[in-house]
């Protein structure tokens, strides 16, 4: 700790909570002496980024993510002396130009494919962008309507969803594009089975199956969804879905193999996509006793704030161990050091 002459103070960082976050999101600091008798507030820095104070106590601070902040040490700077710096992982912008709705999809490679899905009914120049390991972001589909999931199957052909044609499309790794399955109504969130079945969520209330043969069932029904349904399979082969409603308490949606619907966890707001890491982990973006951001499930069902943002869409995780996280018009990459699910 750096101290200023003259004063006995120590202030101290015990904790950070959550431990990593994107530009714009908050983060609260817990420790002690961090407000300096009859000072002004003190100035929280991510490396040398000034963040905005939103709630200052001697031993709690609210501060906001700065844009242009990295990843490293956080101190605070009571005015009379500084803490020791505490690790902080903050989010390094990979580009700002796009309008995911949902999860992007990464490959083997580690390229990410992610939309720009527009309004409804609108036709925008490039559909689904490619972004490569070293953030270089090319045009990839162009001419689909509304895309909105996105999913790889086990040979590594990208499928996507229209939520304006309620078509599913298949789309090789050279951008050729042929209709997959019809009629799938609001078609939003898909996700594979080990068996290579695909799933679709009709946000107006059901859960598709398309069998390999391009059979269509179907799987479930729950309550509708405001925006779109979204899906991953965990680790027992058990479908998870979210679908944000016009309540503020929803849920985490668990369906079992043969379709029977239950509740894996209740008290989110506005649940969005969702993710696995290796470990059985499940990340949810979504609010959490009005905290917004990236929300992490146990396997038992105990949640926490991992990653704090706002107008978070989705995520992903890459082979490098880092995690992707699109915002309604931008995608964010931290590194977590965490493996996530292999998807099939």
């Amino acid at each position: 700790m750096e101290k200023k002459s003259g004063t006995t103070e120590s202030p101290h960082i015990d904790k950070i909570t959550p431990l990593a976050a994107i530009p714009g999101g908050e983060v609260a600091i817990w420790g002690k002496s961090l407000v300096h008798n009859g000072s002004t507030h003190p100035t929280v820095r991510f490396g040398g980024q000034p963040g905005t104070i939103l709630l200052s106590s001697s031993s709690r601070l609210v501060v906001r993510v700065p844009e242009g902040a990295v990843s490293g040490n956080l101190t605070v700077d009571t005015g009379n002396a500084v803490t020791a710096p505490a690790p902080m992982t903050v989010g390094l912008p990979v580009t700002d130009t796009l309008h995911p709705v949902a999860n992007p999809a990464i490959d083997a490679a580690g390229n990410i494919y992610t939309t720009f899905s527009g309004a409804r009914g609108q036709k925008v120049p490039v559909s689904v962008f490619k972004i490569d390991a070293q953030h270089g972001v090319h045009p990839f589909l162009s001419d689909l309507m509304n895309p909105t999931g996105l999913a790889f199957d086990r040979e590594g052909v990208l499928y996507i969803s229209s939520r304006m044609e309620g078509t599913i499309f298949r789309v090789t790794p050279d951008a050729q594009r042929s209709a997959y399955a019809e009629g799938m109504g609001t078609a939003t969130g898909m996700a594979f089975d080990k068996a290579g079945n695909l799933y679709v969520g009709d946000r107006t209330g059901t859960i598709f199956k398309i069998n390999p043969e391009r059979q269509i069932f179907v799987f479930a029904t729950i309550e509708p969804s405001v925006s779109a349904y979204h899906l991953a399979f965990g680790p027992e082969g058990h479908l998870y879905v979210t679908g944000p409603t016009t309540s503020s308490f929803d849920q985490v949606y668990r369906v079992s193999p043969d379709g029977v619907v239950n509740t894996f966890y209740r008290g989110l707001g506005r649940p969005q996509g969702l993710a696995f890491d290796a470990a059985g982990n499940l990340y949810v973006a979504a609010s959490l006793s009005g905290r917004r951001g990236i929300v992490r499930l146990t396997a038992g069902g105990s949640a926490e704030l991992f990653v704090s943002g706002n107008n978070i869409v989705g995520l992903a995780f890459t082979p490098r161990r880092s995690m992707i996280v699109a915002t309604n018009n931008s995608l964010i990459e931290l590194f977590m050091g965490i493996e996530g699910k292999p998807l099939i």
